[in-house]
This record gives structure tokens, sequence and C-alpha cells, in this order.
């Protein structure tokens, strides 16, 4: 297909097996909306918006640096983004793919889109942590989270291509994914860039942009985003990054989580990779208010309290060792699942 626009179903697209034009489609979605699992209704919504008069749809984002607020994400840019997706993975018609994210949000959307628009075969399932349960089908491309990476790491040779996205893939998954044939890529980006724009293998340092896309710092070092195919102005993160150059960057932390003790700056995200081997639990590095230091570090953990050994914090540098230690019974977290550092501590 030559310039597909959003109006365009792929003649190798496939649902669950059944080839489905626009009608079909949309036949589907009025069956899902009325008679569908809870997890079927968002599709259903999304179909007939993808096929509607209007050349957007509305979308939330996701609340990691705000409250949620909706956004309208043109139509054309999504197939944009679903043909670069589609470049940088060596999708063809026909691949085989596995759908297991929640619709509601960008990432479940697209899978829709790139189905729709390259022509690949879709399996959608049910979102949960465990997507390959007593499903022994192989698939070319898929897209998870890291819980349901985390929980499918037995199975996950079934997938040629994964990508993981959502939410950083910590050193401790990294590890293990490395152990897996299949080639795995974590992604970076967000709703206001239709999902990723940059991806790397797991285990790599350097994120990689798809096609069309351009990096930049901006005076904070933070991650300035040129997609011209995708959004009309230059999305401006909060993301402190060193780029490589206008195609290649490492991220490094978010600056609004830049601790700043006794003159020294510290990225929490950094710390966490040093501990991520030695602390079995969920936890994160945060800070408090401190006279002397301005801020003093914090170690977040989740749960009952418990002894953390001293040899845990031998890979740290000279600032980088927590001075408390926190126990909170449960973090707070956003609809997709990413912790709420600020929120969860101001829970205890």
């Amino acid at each position: 297909m030559n310039n597909p626009t959003y109006h365009s179903v792929h003649n190798r697209f496939k649902l669950n097996g059944f080839h489905l034009d626009k009608d079909d489609l949309c036949r589907v979605a009025y069956s899902f909306i009325k008679e569908g699992e809870a997890f079927e209704r968002p599709v259903g919504i999304f179909i007939l918006d993808w096929f509607d008069e209007k050349e957007y749809i509305e979308m939330t984002t996701s609340g990691t640096t705000g409250a949620p607020k909706k956004i309208k994400v043109n139509k054309q840019a999504m197939v944009n983004s679903a043909l670069a997706t589609g470049d940088f993975f060596d999708l063809a018609p026909g691949n085989k793919v596995l759908h297991c994210l929640p619709a509601q949000y960008v990432a479940g959307k697209m899978m829709f889109v790139r189905a729709f628009i390259l022509g690949l075969d879709l399996d959608f399932v049910e979102p949960t942590s465990t997507p390959l349960e007593r499903n022994d089908e192989t698939y070319d491309f898929a897209a998870m989270v890291p819980l349901q990476a985390q929980h499918s790491l037995a199975q996950l040779g079934q997938i040629k291509k994964l990508i993981i996205g959502g939410a950083k893939v910590s050193s401790a998954l990294a590890t293990e994914l490395q152990q897996v044939s299949s080639a795995i890529f974590e992604t970076y980006g967000m709703t206001e860039t239709i999902t990723h724009i940059a991806a790397k293998r797991v285990g790599e340092e350097a994120f990689q942009v798809l096609p069309g896309i351009t990096v930049a710092e901006d005076e904070r070092h933070c991650l300035v985003v040129t997609a011209p195919n995708i959004t009309d102005e230059a999305v401006v993160t909060n993301d402190v990054v060193k780029v490589l150059n206008e195609n290649e960057f490492i991220w490094l932390g978010r600056i609004d989580n830049v601790i700043n003790s006794g003159g020294v700056k510290l990225f929490p995200e950094q710390i966490e990779e040093k501990l991520s081997h030695k602390i079995e639990r969920r936890f994160f590095i945060a800070s408090q208010e401190n006279e002397e230091l301005g801020e003093k570090l914090v170690l977040a953990v989740e749960g009952d309290p418990f002894v953390i050994d001293d040899a845990a914090f031998g890979e740290l540098g000279k600032y980088e060792k927590p001075k408390v230690v926190l126990f909170i019974p449960k973090f707070l977290e956003t609809p997709t699942g990413k912790v709420l550092r600020k929120e969860s501590l101001s829970s205890v």
C-alpha cells in the first residue's frame, strides 16, 4: 500500500484469525461494546472513534509528571508512527503479532493501528500479567510492560521480536531478558509522541531513534524530540539525557527526581540500577528536606520492615548511600502501573 491513510485497512489484516475490513471492524466494535468482556469494550470504542469523521483521537496522558490530561492526537500522525515502527522493526504484511496491552492507553491503541496499516495478523488477548499463559503460538512481534515480561520469562522464546515499554526495565530484569533467545528491545516514548520514538536492545546503553525523528538537548540537558511526521511542534521532555548525535541518546533520569544533597546532584534512577539486584522488593530512591544538606537521600521500600544488609550498598558511591530507609505498606501508582514517588512518600 502506498501512503496509507487512517481510512485504510490493509487487505492482509486479521483479528484473532479473521480477515476483517472496515465494515467488519465496525460490526465487531458494536459487539465488543454491547456484549464484550470488560477489556474488549475500550477496543470497540477505539475502533468506532478511529473510523468516524474526525481527524483526531482523544487520549489521556499517563499522569507520571502531573495530573492526567486529555490531548487530541492526529490520526494520520498515528499512521505515520505505525509506519516508522514497521520500518524500524522490519514488520511485514502477514506477520503474526500478539496484542496483550490495555486498549485504553496509547500503546494499546497503537498496536491496532499498526495491524490495520501494516497488514498484521493480530491475536488480541486479555491484558493480564501472564499474557502467554496457556498460549503456545509463535509470534513475530509483541509489546509488553516490564511486569508482563517478568512473569513470562519462560515463554518469551515464542516471540521473535519483543518491545517493552510503559516503565523502565530494571537492570535485574534486563539481565534475565538477555538469556532469552528473542530480540528484545526497551522503548522510549510517551502519549505526546504517540508511543515510542526510540528503542534499544536490552542490555545496551544508547537509544536509537525511529525513522524521521531527531533528538537534541535543551539548556537543562533534557531531551527535545523533533518528529515532524508525528507532531507539529518539538516535544520538550523532563528526561535528563546525554545526546550522542541526532539519532542516539543515553537516558540518565527524570529532572523532577534529581536530588541535590550537599551540592552533589544525584540521579535516583542510577542509584536504583545499582541496588536492583540487591533488594528483592519494589523500592525507589527519593529525598527529604535536611537543614545541613538541603536534601538527604532516602530509600523507600514497599511492605513490612526488614533488616537490609550493609553489603547491599557496597556498589554505591560516597554520596549515593541512603541516610534513611522508609518502609511503605503499599506504593501509590498511576493507572499504567508507574510508581508515584512523592505521593507514596507523603502517604507515610
